[in-house]
């Protein structure tokens, strides 16, 4: 058995015994917290009989099998190299949700013995935090080997073109994947301006069933053209019986990131390929996280907003908040608050200076720390009370420059179809600062087509481990 397999075979088996005793010690805990000791006695409960443990212990067993088939069901204890931190606590915590939902129904139905709502309570909480954790660790344990080389799964390429380029240059620059690139098939090597050109160029695609075979490759991307599509049912054919998957990456804008829906009318059939972004009960489900989450946060930073508004004060001379005019919802302008990281007219002089540009002479003393920690955007928690922004969504960008890259860039203009966003998936996927307009498009375009509350949730983890890391996510 090769190295990479052992290891997809001992991880997810650790896993499942992370999450065996995770939730056995959170029900212990919970038992623990509400029945020896007096946490809840201020609250009124107070118990003159504490219950037997040996009724929980029986019941816990349950609850673990439950959960660990419900974890099963979800995929959760696949060979998963990619999850991130925010996917898992979602995950996770749509789980433990679930699983409590099960366990309270049936406590309702089994009379022989009366469990505590309290415990249940805390057993929720306390399981979704200790799941959580030990699926942390042993990710940073897993990340940690396939930094040092081991458990990799050999990977290859097929396309020598930008879009393999973009495929490469990732996997290249993020080794905790935890794939190792073998090289890469198409018709000739890849341009030297291109990164992937320093790969193994391995021969055409003709070629690409007899290397799998011999060199045992697990993976290959497909990021050829559509021009090229005919291949892939060849190489499909001639790779049945190897035990290797096939990944292909999409290389058209129109090939739309918004799923293709079949719809009916009066008998006929039609192909809804453009529908809303959100429903109506989407916008007012959308609305309600956002101020509860935004007048939360605005409450718990309002100490630090003051402390930074007095730091602006006595940094530069000048207001502590900057106004612009940004394009919002339907392309209709508002002004958009940043506490202030530059001396004031600053922004007249963008053409000069040049945008993005580092060590920016314009910057105030305490402007690049704002800047690189994010916290110069706090300000728009406002524009999101007030219904201007959301949390999430496509950056709002300046009037002028709407108008010219609604002009020039392929559905640009799509991006306000929503409210823009404090951050946004392209932002929390490194498209910041002077990258390509046209890969954020694709990005704002596919957060608009596949929005729910809970993707909202994960930017918004991503974004808070972003700013942790020092990260500017505008």
């Amino acid at each position: 058995m090769t190295d990479q397999k052992r290891g997809d075979l001992l991880l997810p088996f650790l896993t499942v015994l992370s999450d065996a005793v995770a939730i056995e010690a959170a029900f212990l805990l919970s038992y623990w917290l509400r029945f020896e000791t007096r946490a809840f006695a201020a609250f009124g409960f107070v118990d003159a009989n504490t219950p037997a443990i040996t009724g929980y212990l029986g019941g816990s067993l349950v609850i673990v099998v439950v959960w660990l088939l419900l974890f099963h069901a979800r995929g959760m204890y696949a060979v998963r190299r990619n999850v991130t931190l925010a996917d898992e606590l979602v995950n996770v915590t749509k789980v433990t949700v679930v699983g409590m939902l099960i366990v309270m129904s049936a406590a309702f139905f089994y009379r022989d013995f009366s469990y505590s709502r309290i415990v249940f309570g805390l057993l929720l909480v306390i399981a979704t935090m200790l799941v959580f954790t030990g699926r942390a660790i042993l990710q940073a344990a897993e990340r940690a080997l396939y930094d040092r080389g081991r458990h990799l799964q050999r990977a290859i390429i097929f396309g020598n073109d930008e879009l393999a380029d973009k495929v490469f240059t990732r996997l290249e620059r993020h080794p905790s994947f935890g794939f190792s690139i073998a090289g890469y098939f198409a018709g000739a090597p890849a341009h030297p301006r291109h990164r992937l050109h320093a790969a193994p160029f391995l021969g055409p695609v003709a070629a690409a069933p007899t290397f799998i075979r011999e060199h045992h490759i697990d993976l290959g991307f497909i990021a050829l053209q559509s021009s090229e599509h005919g291949r892939l049912f060849d190489l499909v054919a001639e790779c049945e019986g190897l035990n290797i998957r096939f990944m292909m990456v999409p290389d058209l804008l129109e090939v739309l990131t918004s799923q293709v829906r079949l719809r009916e009318l009066e008998g006929i059939p039609f192909l809804e390929i453009k529908g809303l972004p959100l429903t109506t009960w989407g916008r007012i489900t959308k609305r309600a996280f956002d101020l509860v989450v935004s007048a939360c946060l605005f409450g718990a930073l309002s100490p630090l907003l003051l402390l930074i508004s007095i730091v602006i004060t006595l940094d530069s001379h000048g207001p502590v908040l900057f106004r612009q005019l940004r394009a919002g919802l339907d392309g209709s302008p508002f002004t958009m608050l940043k506490f202030r990281t530059m001396v004031v007219g600053a922004d007249t002089f963008d053409a000069q200076a040049g945008l993005g540009i580092k060590n920016d002479p314009r910057r105030t003393r305490i402007g690049p720390l704002l800047r690189k920690t994010s916290l110069d955007e706090l300000p728009q928690l406002i524009n999101v009370l007030k219904g201007e922004m959301s949390l999430v969504g496509p950056r709002p960008e300046r009037v002028r420059f709407v108008e010219e890259y609604g002009a020039s860039v392929p559905k640009y203009l799509d991006r306000h179809r929503v409210k823009t966003g404090v951050t946004g998936w392209a932002q929390v996927n490194g498209l910041r600062g002077n990258t390509s307009i046209e890969e954020r498009v694709k990005y704002d375009l596919y957060y608009i087509e596949n929005w729910s509350l809970v993707f909202d949730m994960k930017i918004l983890l991503r974004t808070l481990r972003a700013a942790l890391s020092f990260t500017h996510v505008d």
